[in-house]
């Protein structure tokens, strides 16, 4: 598996409209997608930690590369206080008891 974990931080009062875009994006049929998952910090209610998990390496450059990707990040990004941070890298070791509801 390979994937991203991304720092963001949101403009104020911005959450409801990424989260809706998040929604969208996630009825997309994304090849090699296996998994995201949102965090809020409790203490900067305003940063946000994105990770997102892919069944390859391969599959997550390709997703990267395309030209649909490109236009999601255009809209996500207009919700940010500045560019994410990305840290991307191979998943060695991943845990689920059961599915998030």
């Amino acid at each position: 598996m390979y994937g991203t974990v991304a720092r963001m931080q949101l403009k104020p009062d911005t959450e409801a409209q990424m989260m809706a875009l998040d929604l969208e994006e996630r009825a997309k049929n994304i090849p090699g997608a296996l998994a995201e998952y949102v965090y809020r910090m409790d203490n900067e209610p305003d940063v946000y930690y994105l990770v997102v998990m892919f069944e390859s390496k391969d599959a997550y450059f390709a997703n990267a590369a395309s030209a649909e990707q490109a236009a999601e990040y255009e809209k996500m990004r207009a919700f940010l206080a500045a560019d994410p941070e990305w840290h991307d890298g191979e998943v060695i070791s991943a845990w689920t008891p059961g599915a998030m509801p």
